[in-house]
């Protein structure tokens, strides 16, 4: 901004992270920051950090930036919003036609976005916009690609650049779709944690205790059905929510469900919940070395695994020299779940008796077929199976 001309910037702008009520590397990143603005030339520059309290409500009313219910709402619509669009992303990347023709959706939504918001239109109508850029984008769907989950530590599992090795542009460079963990699930995490706690205490005072449930579950009902809007806005194609309570149930017979921070037990039941309802052939939990709460998890996952008999799940701690181990360890497993979406391929095409011209066939006279806009049925797990399976009676 500063080489674009922009005066002020210190006083005009503020910068919210995550930051966490613990000791670890988590809780280390707002002072990290601030030491690179300073470094930069930016000492007055203020970062807030977003808290598991209501820490930053306080420092907001400090900088005279009153953030009222309209606000806050806003604040959490535009974070369900990026989720989505995230979530979009990956599902068309691995398969575009034209290179890198998904980053220039990706980079047209956010901006059509971030206008909307600065301008106080239409979401609805932007949303609505998107959807047709993204009915443009040419697809190949009916290419065999494993479907690979990841989870783990919260920052690390979320992040597409260095702080886990570039993991999803790299699944995605050696033929797998990535399925990334929205940060709404996070916020549903830590709603559902004080409804829990609030629950356990309601004998100090009843109404108290009342006033505060409604009040949570207000929010995780506006969470939803906002979430559920946005998708729909964008013809469902981005995924659903996980259900907080089945990722408890599945948790809690290896983990403590009142064991918090970080995931807390959602490792557990995410590795679970994807092996179950087949959501795909692989998970990844990525975490930084000497996280505590995931390598908690982690002493259980061996013990998930040997039970679900067909789980394909790594582990890997992410320190600044162990790049090549991580994806060694990954691409061993990544090859297994390779096999197994190329069978998936092919048992839909012996079942239907799909020759190779039909599938050319479909590749050619079909636009619907290679639409971006295309919502993807659930079964098979693969994509291209999946796909292949809708529109075999071309």
């Amino acid at each position: 901004m500063e080489a674009n001309g922009e005066k002020d910037i210190e006083k005009n702008y503020f910068y919210i992270t995550a930051g966490s009520c613990g000791p670890c590397r988590f809780g280390m990143y707002e002072a990290e920051y601030r030491k690179a603005v300073k470094d930069a030339g930016f000492g007055n520059f203020t970062i807030i950090a977003l808290q598991q309290n209501d820490a930053l409500k306080r420092k907001l009313d400090e900088l005279g930036f009153n953030i009222d219910k309209k606000y806050f709402f806003r604040f959490v619509k535009t974070m369900l919003i990026a989720d989505i669009i995230n979530d979009v992303y990956y599902k068309i990347k691995p398969y575009e036609v034209a290179p890198r023709s998904a980053d220039r959706w990706r980079d047209t939504a956010r901006m059509v976005v971030a206008n909307t918001l600065r301008h106080h239109t239409s979401l609805p109508r932007a949303l609505k916009q998107i959807k047709n850029e993204l009915s443009s984008l040419e697809l190949d769907y009916l290419v065999p690609k494993p479907k690979v989950k990841i989870t783990g530590e919260f920052f690390s599992h979320i992040q597409e650049g260095d702080a886990s090795y570039r993991l999803p542009s790299w699944l995605i460079e050696e033929g797998a779709e990535p399925m990334i963990e929205p940060i709404s699930t996070w916020l549903e995490y830590l709603i559902w944690v004080k409804i829990q706690y609030v629950k356990e205490r309601a004998f100090r005072s009843r109404f108290k205790v009342l006033k505060t449930l409604m009040f949570l579950r207000y929010l995780k009902a506006m969470v939803h059905q906002c979430y559920n809007y946005y998708r729909f806005l964008l013809g469902n194609k981005p995924d659903s929510l996980a259900s907080q309570k089945r990722l408890a149930v599945y948790a809690a017979p290896y983990y403590n469900t009142k064991l918090t921070g970080g995931e807390g037990h959602m490792e557990a039941g995410k590795h679970i919940n994807t092996v179950k309802h087949r959501k795909a052939h692989m998970v990844i939990s990525v975490k930084p070395f000497g996280c505590m709460p995931s390598t908690q998890s982690d002493g259980v996952q061996t013990k998930i695994s040997n039970d679900l008999k067909n789980s394909l799940f790594v582990s890997v701690d992410t320190t600044g020299d162990a790049e090549v181990n991580v994806k060694s360890r990954v691409l061993m497993k990544l090859h297994e779940a390779q096999k197994i979406a190329a069978d998936e391929f092919e048992n839909i095409i012996k079942k239907y008796r799909i020759d190779g011209t039909q599938i050319e066939k479909l590749r050619k006279l079909i636009p619907k077929s290679r639409s971006a806009s295309l919502r993807v049925p659930k079964k098979p797990v693969s994509t291209a199976a999946a796909v292949l399976r809708r529109f075999r009676h071309v």
